[in-house]
């Protein structure tokens, strides 16, 4: 039977698994070239986005060369989580050094071992763009995108074997689920500390997490349960993916932790079906913690059992919401109920059920760990802790960031995102997802966090960042978002079902050319009433994107409907193609047109007859002298 000091027995044995990703690299700016290390550690990021470009090839090919070249006793090779920075994958880090490769293939492996590993020689050609500074090396930690970071809910993504138990036991994990039960630690006293940490809810909207588990755990009942909220439905977030991918052992310790708390014996995991390698590693985790005794029956010889399992959603975006994902996990359609008692009063199956997502179970453990007070001691008084985000958009380092609550948005943009590419202007970013609003220019020396952001009519959400420059259309933004909600609507109240499609349908007119003024105070009109009167956050937020866009650019939206113009140059329906005088007379362009609107000679200037023109773009696509302006 496991115990307490054979968990700790297991993190001594386990050590050398990772110490040699533990060195303190991160002081150096520089990394000293001279020295030639005997061991290395190559680390393989698995996420999701570099396994799109093949680096399970990558691990195999350093497999084999490792092999034929007789290494396998001093370099380990070690397929891990996301590292975050998803636009130079596949990605590679060597350590000890901190070594930083990127944009790899399986064709420069052998050539990494012989004159990396072998010669002590890295390979400069190969190195992230950013990590190659003045002729010299700086190490991962250095590099800007990692930099500015804080990782809490990251600690372990990227730096350990998700697959591995004992990797995740080496740095700490399952001891303080052990201590809690070895010690007997009032449940009260471990609840207190979670309050005390202040650490809210990261799946957007941000209540106390302590305060939750104290209700469930003063409501009495013959069963309880938690519940994983990992149904992440934000086009392009995958904050909760990354974690389950990188560190599921995090998760279910946490999750453990709530149970004995509040006196439960049942968890769940809900996640979507479109996690595949999510789904897998946490099957793995989970019968790794079984098979230890960690989950299951009597842990740790006690009399507190719990066990978890995964309940795969449909990828239905309402179902993030919690009582719609009750609703789902009973068989039910997921719609959200109407609430008239907290979920931690009757929740799943009408029980008490702490419902928290992904990010917030895996700071539990951590906190903890180094008490409350740590952890109050990073972001700020009434946001403390850090905060995931997935920055996308027009962005030169798209990634997974985590950053303290509190730093700006500036900071964010230039520092870790890399700017603005192609050296367009930075016009606006949208925060918290399809439920978030659009911040302008004139606020990225805000401070993230919830406070801040609600002031300038946005949320943090989940963690969604999306960047956009001076070619977005406003008005085309905030209709992109409303299809997108529309569609996942899931139809029970009237506001959300039939409001948010007449916004809709007002957005379609403006960016189409037939809006007018009127149609400017009923949009806004609308988007206050369905705010007000939606039955759960999905059509309580689902107007912010028109709203944020309405308040900080309304001279785009009056430019539509009184010009009959989009200002940049994205609504088709107000833009026509125009000839320039540099025309060659080619005739490409009326060769391509698909119906016949261009006319002109050969060698002399064409023109376009814009009645007939569907603004298909394949004559500007034909031209070979860029003679064709879409105007």
């Amino acid at each position: 039977m496991l115990t307490y000091e054979r968990i700790k027995e297991i993190r001594e044995e386990s050590l050398g698994k990772v110490q040699l990703r533990l060195l303190d690299i991160s002081h150096d700016e520089y990394i000293d070239e001279s020295i030639k290390h005997d061991k290395h550690h190559i680390l393989i990021c698995g996420g999701t986005g570099c396994h799109s470009c093949k680096s399970e090839d990558l691990a195999d090919e350093f497999h084999k060369v490792i092999k034929e070249k007789g290494l396998d006793e001093d370099i380990k090779v070690v397929f891990t989580g996301c590292f975050g920075l998803c636009e130079s994958g596949p990605n590679v880090v060597i350590y000890p050094e901190g070594v930083f490769y990127s944009h790899l293939t399986v064709a420069d492996i052998d050539r990494i071992v012989e004159e990396h590993i072998i010669g002590g020689k890295i390979c400069r050609d190969l190195l992230f763009k950013e990590a190659l500074v003045d002729k010299r090396v700086k190490p991962v930690g250095e590099v800007s995108f990692y930099k500015h970071q804080t990782r809490v809910a990251l600690r372990h993504c990227g730096l350990i074997a998700p697959e591995d138990i004992d990797e995740y036991i080496a740095l700490g994990g399952y001891e303080q689920l052990a201590k809690m039960i070895h010690e007997q630690t009032p449940r009260e006293e471990i609840i207190q500390t979670i309050i005390d940490s202040k650490l809210r809810g990261r799946g957007g909207a941000g209540f106390p997490t302590g305060i939750k588990w104290k209700g469930a755990y003063e409501n009495e009942a013959d069963q309880k349960y938690v519940i994983c909220n990992g149904d992440e439905g934000d086009p392009g977030a995958f904050m909760d993916r990354s974690i389950l991918e990188g560190d599921p052992h995090s998760v279910l310790e946490a999750m453990a932790i709530c149970g004995y708390c509040i006196g439960a014996s049942k968890g769940y995991i809900y996640i979507r079906a479109e996690y595949p390698i999510a789904v897998d590693r946490l099957r793995t985790a989970i019968k790794q913690a079984e098979s230890l005794g960690i989950l299951g029956d009597n842990i740790l010889g006690s009399d507190f059992s719990f066990d978890i399992e995964l309940r795969l959603g449909a990828g239905a975006f309402v179902c993030g919401e919690g009582t719609a994902l009750m609703e789902s996990m009973e068989g039910k359609r997921g719609m959200p109920r109407v609430k008239l008692e907290r979920s931690t009063k009757k929740g799943l199956y009408e029980k008490p059920t702490v419902l928290n997502n992904v990010e917030t179970f895996a700071n539990i453990p951590v906190i903890l760990e180094k008490g409350a007070d740590w952890f109050k001691s990073i972001g700020t008084e009434d946001s403390p802790g850090t905060k995931v985000f997935a920055l996308g958009g027009k962005i030169n380092n798209t990634g997974l960031i985590e950053i303290p609550m509190g730093v700006d948005l500036n900071t964010i943009i230039y520092d870790i995102g890399g700017g603005v590419p192609n050296g367009r202007k930075f016009k606006a970013i949208q925060t918290g997802g399809p439920s978030g609003g659009c911040i302008p220019a004139d606020y990225l020396d805000t401070p993230v966090d919830f406070e801040n952001l609600d002031k300038l009519g946005s949320i943090i959400g989940s963690g969604g960042l999306v960047v956009m420059d001076d070619t977005d259309c406003m008005v085309d933004i905030a209709k992109f978002f409303m299809d997108f909600t529309v569609d996942e609507s899931c139809g029970k109240c009237t506001p959300c079902r039939i409001g948010n499609k007449r916004v809709l349908e007002i957005l379609n007119r403006i960016t189409e050319g037939t809006g007018t003024e009127d149609d400017l105070k009923e949009l806004a009109l609308l988007s206050d009433v369905i705010s007000d009167t939606s039955l759960c956050g999905l059509g309580k937020t689902a107007t912010n994107p028109v709203k944020s866009t309405m308040k900080y650019f309304y001279d785009e939206y009056l430019a539509h409907v009184k010009d009959k113009n989009c200002p940049a140059g994205a609504c088709k329906s107000l833009l026509n193609y125009y000839i320039e005088s540099k025309c060659i007379g080619c005739t490409k362009c009326k060769r391509i047109c698909p119906v016949e609107a261009i006319s002109g000679k050969v060698k002399e200037r064409h023109t376009i007859d814009h009645a007939i023109c569907i603004k298909c773009g394949a004559c500007m696509d034909a031209c070979p002298v860029n003679a064709i302006e879409l105007v």
